[in-house]
């Protein structure tokens, strides 16, 4: 498997990726940022199409074949220190997410890391994670963080085979199209 840089043109799949990976919750804040009939997917791709921030095509890397992205990881190191001065900006949604961030600071983060529902199984993802682990190893990062919602056992299962270890959880706030209620949970991969 391939693993290359996202590009712009990839946007809209990355916005569809990324909301597989968010459980939702990125097509739900999009809603509320869409001006009239605007679908929120295509909030998400002008999103993705930035040059900068966390959801950026800048910070993916993809898999692909001839019908486009088969999956995709951003990851990217998060600030040490963290300040979380801004917590009372952030919907109630994603404050679970954003405090538990703040309990890994300078570590490398998966923001997200997805694959299309017809390429699951195919070891998509353990790639990407293993690329983005040897990219952190690279820049002297210490550690790995993700979140992952506790009844995602799916995912979970894979974070633990790989070794990453839950550290501390937030309760899941819920929202329209929850898919997992239970807990946002922290999994932390030190790295040698």
């Amino acid at each position: 498997m391939q693993i290359e840089n996202a590009y712009p043109k990839d946007a809209s799949e990355l916005a569809y990726l990324i909301n597989l990976a968010g459980e939702g919750i990125p097509e739900y804040l999009w809603s509320g940022m869409a001006e009239g009939a605007e679908p929120p997917l295509e909030i998400g791709a002008q999103r993705a199409a930035r040059e900068e921030g966390g959801f950026s095509y800048k910070n993916a890397r993809v898999i692909r074949d001839k019908s486009g992205l088969l999956g995709m990881i951003i990851s990217y190191q998060l600030d040490d220190p963290y300040i979380l001065d801004d917590i009372d900006d952030y919907p109630e949604i994603v404050k679970p997410l954003v405090k538990l961030e703040s309990k890994a600071p300078g570590s490398w983060y998966i923001n997200a890391v997805a694959t299309k529902e017809n390429h699951r199984g195919k070891g998509i993802a353990k790639a990407l994670l293993s690329e983005a682990e040897s990219k952190a190893k690279a820049q002297g990062v210490k550690q790995m963080s993700l979140i992952v919602a506790s009844e995602n056992t799916v995912a979970r299962k894979l974070y633990t085979k790989l070794g990453y270890q839950t550290t501390t959880s937030l309760p899941v706030v819920d929202y329209p199209g929850a898919i997992h209620g239970g807990d946002w949970e922290l999994m932390i991969k030190q790295l040698s």
